[in-house]
């Protein structure tokens, strides 16, 4: 089993209809558009904690997941190259980074509809959680700032306030989010058929069987026909017509390049032609 760390918000009072409830909610491509581990490097990159074909790279998948959706290969190479990126860094740092992204970058990037869908889980007394392969530290930020109940998130191991370039666990992403959700259910005495659960990918199919009430937001192609085979829920916030939403997200990936690339270049006092 996966040790996943679990940072809560304050407690919240939760109305006797919904006790034992809760939604849990995947991160990228479906609270946010994009990967949020892109935005954490660029924003190393800015504080020089790498260079910029190491950031190219980041781009580059990002503008893949973006288009395509989650690779398992692409999902193991950004963690890898993480890890590394990590080794020596102190806790306290990732901490503030967390901070500075989320105010720079991802808060621009949250789906309004996705956000929506929070809000309601939390006016109806439900505990809402995030689940994400993000880094715990960030991923915390995130439901802290959208007055969440908790995140739950990938563990990089710290000694001596530095980390070591290891996990404690595994990467929190396909079943170990599943294996995740019934920790904190045996935890927070959830009863999961009566749970909510939300995300984009195929690849979370184990932690949309885990819930009672599962949702498919902005999903990839696999999980789209999933979804209408077992007559779940379908929210699609990239568009407000699917014919459009292949050329949005192709647009969207090009852009990406190009605007890092160009971002990146200004920081290098160089202007791309």
């Amino acid at each position: 089993m996966p040790d996943v760390n679990m940072e809560s918000a304050e407690d919240r009072s939760v109305t006797p209809e919904h006790l034992g409830e809760a939604a849990f909610f995947d991160v990228d491509n479906t609270l946010m558009k994009g990967a949020s581990l892109f935005h954490v490097a660029r924003k190393m990159y800015q504080k020089k904690a790498f260079t910029l074909h190491d950031a190219a790279g980041f781009a580059w998948k990002q503008a893949k997941f973006i288009f395509r959706g989650e690779n398992m290969k692409d999902v193991h190479s950004v963690r890898d190259a993480a890890q590394a990126f990590a080794t020596g860094i102190s806790s306290d740092f990732i901490k503030q980074l967390g901070e500075e992204v989320y105010d720079e970058m991802i808060v621009s990037k949250i789906w309004p509809g996705t956000r929506a869908l929070t809000e309601q889980h939390i006016r109806s007394g439900r505990q809402v959680w995030l689940v994400t392969a993000t880094p715990v530290e960030v991923a915390s930020v995130i439901a802290s700032r959208l007055h969440l109940t908790g995140a739950l998130g990938t563990v990089g191991e710290v000694e001596d306030g530095l980390y070591t370039g290891r996990l404690v666990g595994e990467i929190l992403h396909g079943p170990a989010k599943a294996v995740a959700v019934h920790e904190v259910a045996e935890r927070e005495g959830l009863d999961l058929s009566r749970c909510w659960g939300y995300s984009d990918s195929y690849n979370d199919i184990p932690l949309l069987t885990a819930v009672g009430h599962p949702v498919a937001i902005n999903p990839d192609a696999k999980l789209r026909r999933h979804a209408r085979d077992n007559n779940w829920p379908v929210y699609d916030f990239r568009s407000g017509r699917r014919a459009a939403t292949l050329g949005l997200r192709a647009a969207t990936g090009a852009g990406v390049i190009y605007g890092l690339w160009k971002g990146l270049s200004r920081m290098r006092g160089k202007q791309p032609n």
